[in-house]
């Protein structure tokens, strides 16, 4: 095992989050090391994206801090727009990370107060050890994409791919295609097939809002003057103003707001950009759940039966992060998400800090960035510097 030096940080993660932490450590001259599994920065937008995607909120909630979009992008920034700003975001704050880097074991060692990290050199194999007094967590809420267990899926004779190896509907032209999961990625991934003539079909299981570019920006707007349960209330009714009955196509609105899910649960509505006229026109079809798949024949929870040539899983992400964490009972829970509730969800115990782990999205992920460093930066100046 080999020993690195010692930093006074240690960042697991360079996704914008892990960037982010980065840059305001650099800006306090706090020196650090940032582990990355993968062989770039930003690896989910430059390697596992699809060709289409745009941030689906303003570029006002979307960049990273200290160093603003330039005024010429759009409001909603293309995927190839946003990784040349986090190209120039890594050259202007000299980010240097360390990649095929995969942590394997992070630990708090009470003795010398320090926190241990083993991480596996994937080039090597070699374990190395890094040690430092604070450790921030940015391994980001799309980690580990997750394909779920359903009865006879290893019996399908088509082609089964998660969301991060779409590209885009070109293959798929004139071929019958289910989409699995109807989040943001689904709903336009299930647009872009239907555009490139795939015969599409969609599973939605589960109530969800539909909004436009829209009435979101809106929305963001009055919360600066209005309270937050009306805020929520008027984006429900011009929800219904703009989509009407979405019932008739198989889809439910959830009980609460946009808002207070996306707040409480981490549940994002969806902001449409296209997909919902394409089910009202019948190009994508609404299925419910699926009961089991036998070779290409999938079987719905309402006894339908239709055959597909490929499957698209939109269904998320899994975290590791409780696999290799050790000595955290207080910040993150089982799954990777922060346990304390806002505004002091980046702070756990004995130096240990997380960024970008709450469902809040970019905008909230940099604010964090900045509370961590300058909770860093104060720690540092009241201990003696060992």
């Amino acid at each position: 095992m080999e020993e690195k030096a010692e930093e006074r940080v240690i960042i697991v993660g360079c996704g914008p989050s892990g960037l982010s932490a980065a840059a305001c450590l650099n800006l306090l001259s706090i020196p650090y090391v940032i582990l990355e599994r993968e062989d770039c920065y930003a690896s989910l937008f430059k390697k596992y994206a699809y060709d289409r995607l745009h941030l689906h909120l303003g570029k006002q909630y979307c960049e990273l801090p200290h160093l603003p979009f330039p005024s010429s992008f759009p409001t909603f920034i293309p995927k190839d727009q946003f990784i040349k700003y986090l190209d120039h975001y890594v050259s202007h704050f000299n980010i240097s990370p360390l990649y095929q880097r995969s942590v394997e074991l992070a630990n708090y060692n009470e003795e010398s107060k320090k926190w241990i990290v083993k991480a596996r050199n994937i080039v090597s194999d070699e374990i190395e050890e890094y040690k430092a007094k604070f450790l921030i967590l940015a391994t980001g809420e799309a980690s580990n994409p997750f394909i779920p267990e359903i009865e006879g899926l290893n019996t399908f004779t088509g082609e089964v791919i998660h969301s991060t190896r779409y590209k885009n509907g070109k293959p798929y032209g004139d071929k019958n295609v289910l989409v699995v999961g109807s989040g943001n990625s689904g709903m336009e991934i299930a647009f872009d097939l239907a555009n490139h003539g795939a015969k599409t079909s969609i599973v939605v299981r589960s109530p969800v809002h539909i909004l436009s570019k829209e009435i979101v920006l809106l929305g963001f707007a009055m919360l600066k003057y209005f309270p937050y349960g009306m805020v929520d209330s008027f984006m429900v009714f011009l929800s219904k103003l703009v989509f009407g009955d979405q019932s008739k196509f198989g889809i439910r609105r959830p009980e609460g707001g946009p808002l207070f899910l996306k707040n409480a649960y981490g549940k994002y509505p969806i902001i449409d950009v296209g997909a919902f006229r394409k089910i009202k026109s019948g190009e994508i079809q609404v299925l419910p759940a699926i009961e089991n798949i036998r070779g290409n024949e999938v079987v719905f929870k309402n006894g339908e039966l239709h055959l597909f040539d490929s499957i698209v899983f939109c269904t998320g992400f899994k975290r590791s992060t409780n696999k290799w964490l050790k000595g955290d009972d207080y910040l993150l829970d089982e799954d990777g998400i922060t346990k304390p509730s806002y505004p002091n969800h980046w702070k756990g115990k004995n130096g240990l800090f997380c960024v970008g782990l709450s469902r809040r999205g970019l905008n909230l992920a940099g604010n964090d960035a900045q509370s961590v460093a300058d909770e860093i930066k104060s720690l540092l100046s009241l201990k003696p510097i060992t």
